[in-house]
């Protein structure tokens, strides 16, 4: 916290964490080699908003004072904090890019990543999205989409009071199923999908989709004010194009109609691409306070920050979108 004449002027969101779960910026390989090497790497300090992989203010600031004042004392009393409470690191995740360069100049260190966003040109109806596509991907979007509900599915969207707790356990199962087999332990409780579900159900979009009589696969959106922000997915049925059906497709209508600008559809995902979600680079900063960590460290992420740059180039030439007039829609 900082304070200008007793009055506060600004905050920085914290807290102390003993594992690196829940983050989507992977440091458990930092983690392991320094407690190899006989250190202790947690507890460490994280700012970021818990199990939410979206950029965003990390040093917040009260309007009307010297914005870059504050900033600077922010950015010290991380630094500041780490010593006393014992911890080996800070991590501001998902900051804003200005933030991040702030950070670097208080010996942070830089790290970037890629994620894959949608953007609304305006489009009036996914048919005007596809007609800016190239005839390949156009095509097979459509047939992609066709597939997906060849088996008598159908697609509800569920938002505010259409939300019950029948649609939240459905969904519950599908999340564990989906993490049991992905990632070993889901972190979210059935709990968590019912405070949601009370606090803040018009904020939610459940994509779900419908066979037989019962749910078998949904996603979990939130809505922000220009951005629908895609979550979770799971299934307990398994049909071709499915999950782009229902985490990708869906969003991108769901954005359409309600004149969202961007569609952010979570962390990795290179197949998203063709889907019309291009390549968007993330920022994260790191203080360490082991200098020998922090070489190591340091030099690691500069060559991973030239293979972001590069492979954020190249993905970007792969995207779906026609490259010259001579290509009808």
């Amino acid at each position: 916290m900082a304070k200008i004449d007793g009055r506060v002027a600004g905050i920085v969101p914290c807290y102390l964490k003993s594992h690196s779960q829940g983050e989507y910026v992977f440091d458990r390989g930092w983690a392991d080699a320094y407690e190899r090497a006989g250190g202790r790497y947690y507890p460490k300090l994280q700012v970021s908003v818990p199990f939410t992989p979206a950029t965003g203010p990390r040093l917040l600031v009260r309007d009307g004072v010297d914005r870059e004042r504050v900033m600077d004392a922010l950015a010290s009393g991380l630094v500041a904090l780490c010593g006393v409470s014992k911890a080996s690191s800070v991590h501001v995740t998902f900051a804003r890019e200005s933030e991040w360069k702030l950070l670097a100049e208080h010996g942070f260190l830089q790290r970037t990543d890629q994620q894959f966003h949608w953007h609304n040109e305006g489009f009036a109806s996914f048919d005007d999205f596809l007609a800016t596509l190239n005839s390949r991907h156009r095509k097979s979007i459509k047939r992609e989409r066709r597939d997906a509900l060849a088996a008598g599915i159908t697609i509800h969207w569920l938002t505010g009071k259409d939300i019950t707790e029948d649609a939240w356990d459905a969904f519950f199962e599908f999340y564990m199923e989906t993490g049991s087999r992905k990632w070993g332990r889901p972190y979210l409780t059935r709990e968590f999908f019912s405070l949601i579900g009370e606090t803040m159900s018009e904020d939610v979009l459940l994509v779900m989709a419908r066979r037989n009589d019962r749910w078998i696969a949904g996603a979990i959106n939130f809505i922000g004010s220009d951005t629908l922000f895609g979550r979770n997915w799971g299934a307990v049925e398994h049909h071709p194009f499915l999950h782009f059906e229902v985490c990708y497709y869906q969003a991108i209508d769901f954005a359409i109609k309600r004149g969202l600008t961007h569609v952010e559809a979570g962390a990795q995902g290179e197949h998203k691409i063709a889907r019309g979600y291009l390549p968007r680079t993330t920022h994260s900063a790191h203080f360490i306070a082991d200098p020998g960590l922090r070489r190591a460290v340091g030099d690691y992420l500069k060559r991973e920050r030239a293979y972001v740059a590069e492979a954020g180039r190249e993905l970007a030439e792969l995207g779906p979108f026609r490259k010259g007039i001579d290509e009808a829609p």
